[in-house]
């Protein structure tokens, strides 16, 4: 392990730890900086968020998949690819949730998934991306999986997006409905062409929208299982259905580029491509330990590619840490736009986007467990240092196999990220000052958060002397049931 310089950690830890930081903002200094394109004049760019749902970091051919991806590893070639990116949850709802507000979940209300009986949503006084973006004037369109709840007053015309088309939730839950904005146009619509009919209406927005600042957020439904693809993929991957379906998404992605391309807009456009959390029975999260539902960087860790010509440099590798949580003040501050009244738990990093900085500061990262006890902390990150303080008694989330009661572990683990990305290597009895520093770190950021939350890790507190932490991930079962569903890999 390479030597660490104790004091500057404990120094830096200080600096983030009592609270929120409130993030710069660079649209000033982008005056004049930013290509124009057709369209609107000016420094402020059209953003795409692309995400995949349950795609794992080791999916896509820029990262080591021998996945057939090329136009996503164009995007990386002709723009920033980040290696350490973190989802700040490694179920559905709850992380996007982050990435819209800029929050953490357990702030905003937000379950770790949200179902077809579900009764709510993410808060209804949260603010989203959209809502920010529309202040600044810009256009905006949700396309695909939304997650964060299906009852109207939850849907995303109502959330501040101008549009919306697709599903209201998971892929493995039935019925599942298409809704242009609030009208249920199919009761329970065909799951194999949902990507193609995503792809159809994003290059619609694009092509109406080019003389307009718009925000398109496309939200893709696989590789979340049960997977599919349409007709023109299925069986053609060599990689089984799940190849076929990522596969797809790369075509989708491909045809964006070249609608911003024939408008004249990829030099005027900030286009995001990334995932919700790690994968699920299938796919890969590379070396990393875990997978989704767990809060070990397999679970956690997720691909993230950008591109911004003339802005972010061609080919540039992010090895700084950033997350879901920054792409609220990053996008509303590289768009002109007011930041919400509420604090958040992000920062800008554009910064990291262009190669300025090799680093952007963070305050401590918090992971909560996923299902049973979902308010509860179990790890905490400060840069490459991540200590877990509690686990459950079984590792893995499987549905119809929960993941057991949420323990506090008889004593922190530590693990430091750059030298062991895959978590083997507990090293907390060789660096005591360290995980005293993150526990107080926990102690004080933790009385920030809404009092179920406080109260959650005041009960987490009473359950000490956990069994010892399950080794890696559990193997993909055959079958599975939750409840009324029944999974086999295939639609019913």
């Amino acid at each position: 392990m390479k030597e660490v310089d104790r004091r500057a950690f404990v120094a830096a830890l200080g600096a983030t730890v009592g609270g929120l930081l409130t993030p710069p903002n660079h649209a000033a200094e982008l005056k004049g900086v930013t290509p124009g394109g057709a369209g609107h004049s000016g420094s402020h760019p059209n953003v795409i968020i692309l995400i995949c749902d349950d795609i794992g970091i080791g999916d896509l051919g820029c990262y080591g998949s021998t996945l057939n991806t090329p136009n996503l590893n164009r995007l990386a070639n002709e723009g920033v690819r980040f290696t350490r990116y973190n989802t700040p949850h490694a179920l559905c709802s709850a992380a996007r949730a982050s990435l819209l507000t800029g929050r953490y979940s357990s702030r905003t209300g937000t379950k770790p998934v949200y179902f077809p009986e579900s009764p709510d949503g993410l808060n209804l006084d949260e603010m989203t991306l959209a809502n920010v973006l529309r202040e600044a004037q810009y256009k905006s369109m949700c396309i695909g999986k939304w997650h964060l709840g299906s009852k109207l007053e939850y849907l995303p015309t109502s959330r501040g997006f101008d549009a919306y088309f697709g599903v209201p939730y998971s892929v493995d839950m039935r019925p599942l409905p298409m809704i242009q904005d609030k009208t249920v146009l199919e009761e329970n619509t065909d799951r194999s062409l949902l990507t193609p009919r995503y792809t159809e209406a994003a290059v619609q927005f694009i092509n109406s929208s080019r003389q307009d600042r718009f925000f398109l957020y496309l939200a893709y439904s696989y590789p979340h299982i049960p997977i599919d693809a349409s007709p023109r993929f299925k069986g053609k991957s060599k990689r089984g259905i799940y190849g076929d379906a990522v596969e797809e998404i790369d075509w989708s992605v491909g045809q964006l580029m070249a609608t911003l391309e024939r408008n004249h807009l990829d030099e005027n456009t900030l286009l995001i491509f990334t995932g919700d959390h790690g994968p699920w029975y299938q796919g890969s999260a590379a070396q990393l330990r875990g997978r989704k539902g767990t809060t070990y960087e397999g679970g956690c860790r997720v691909p993230f590619l950008a591109r911004w010509k003339g802005v972010i440099p061609s080919g540039h590798l992010a090895n700084g840490w950033a997350s879901h949580l920054d792409i609220v003040p990053t996008i509303a501050s590289v768009c002109g736009a007011r930041f919400p009244s509420k604090p958040l738990d992000g920062v800008d990093i554009l910064d990291l986007l262009t190669g300025r900085r090799d680093v952007v500061e963070h305050p401590i990262m918090l992971y909560f467990s996923a299902l049973a006890n979902y308010l509860d902390l179990q790890c905490v990150r400060h840069d490459n240092w991540k200590m877990r303080i509690a686990q459950f008694t079984r590792s893995t989330f499987v549905i119809g196999n929960p993941p057991g009661e949420n323990l506090l572990l008889s004593r922190p683990e530590l693990y430091n990220l750059e030298n062991d990305p895959g978590e083997n290597y507990d090293i907390a009895r060789d660096y005591p000052d360290i995980v005293s520093q993150l526990q107080r770190a926990i102690d004080l950021a933790i009385q920030t958060f809404p009092e179920n939350v406080v109260q959650a890790y005041r009960e987490l507190r009473k359950r000490p002397d956990s069994p010892t932490t399950p080794v890696g991930s559990e193997s993909r079962p055959a079958s599975y049931v939750c409840g009324p569903y029944h999974y086999d890999g295939m639609p019913n």
